[in-house]
């Protein structure tokens, strides 16, 4: 093997432990708000299709032949998918949290008792809104890091621009689990490619 392949051979596996990580985050935010219930059907259905691409994005990688910049323009795909499919989570949370608290403002005025419990669901409602929140935050600040990694730049072999989109996407699984979108060490849900969208295909530049 020559240096040169072997170089690519290292920046592979970066790309794709990155890659599937995202994949993981879209896929399992998918599985959390369809386990939820009562998910608006236009925020089910992105988080679907988010799960699909971020999947897409993984096979395309495995499929290929080592190429740094064409295995980071995967890993930056998936990890905008996994930014739309928190975006998602941050919504169908949002959703949630503001019904709890238009319901605890309608207790308001039926007795004291009431209120004090109907006060600390909406504190918690409140809670849940911030952590999806700062998910959704951490998301979108992996896939800039993911996009910066695979600009022309620098073409998937900065390794400044690759640490940073690692680190990056550490936080955005951090802050996933505190969410309580998805467990610490969780594989990927099963998520169903479908047909590679040529909208994919053509970012990837194949």
């Amino acid at each position: 093997m020559s240096e040169h392949d072997a170089d690519n051979d290292a920046a592979r596996a970066g790309h794709a432990v990155r890659a599937k990580s995202a994949a993981t985050r879209a896929a399992a935010t998918h599985h959390y708000i369809q386990q939820g219930g009562q998910a608006a059907e236009g925020v089910a259905w992105k988080a679907a299709h988010a799960a699909r691409v971020a999947a897409q994005a993984v096979a395309v990688l495995s499929e290929s032949e080592p190429d740094p910049a064409a295995d980071s323009r995967c890993a930056r795909n998936a990890a905008a998918s996994a930014a739309q499919a928190a975006q998602m989570g941050k919504a169908h949370d949002g959703a949630g949290g503001a019904g709890g608290a238009g319901g605890a403002g309608g207790a308001g005025g039926a007795g004291g008792a009431g209120s004090a419990g109907e006060m600390g669901e909406a504190g918690e409602v409140a809670e849940v809104g911030e952590l999806a929140a700062a998910a959704c935050a951490a998301a979108l600040k992996a896939s800039v890091a993911a996009a910066a990694a695979a600009g022309a730049g620098a073409k998937g072999e900065n390794e400044e621009l690759n640490a940073a989109a690692d680190a990056a996407e550490a936080e955005a699984v951090a802050a996933a689990e505190a969410a309580g979108w998805m467990q610490a060490g969780q594989a990927t849900p099963e998520v169903e490619t479908g047909t590679r969208s040529p909208e994919l295909m053509s970012m990837l530049h194949l």
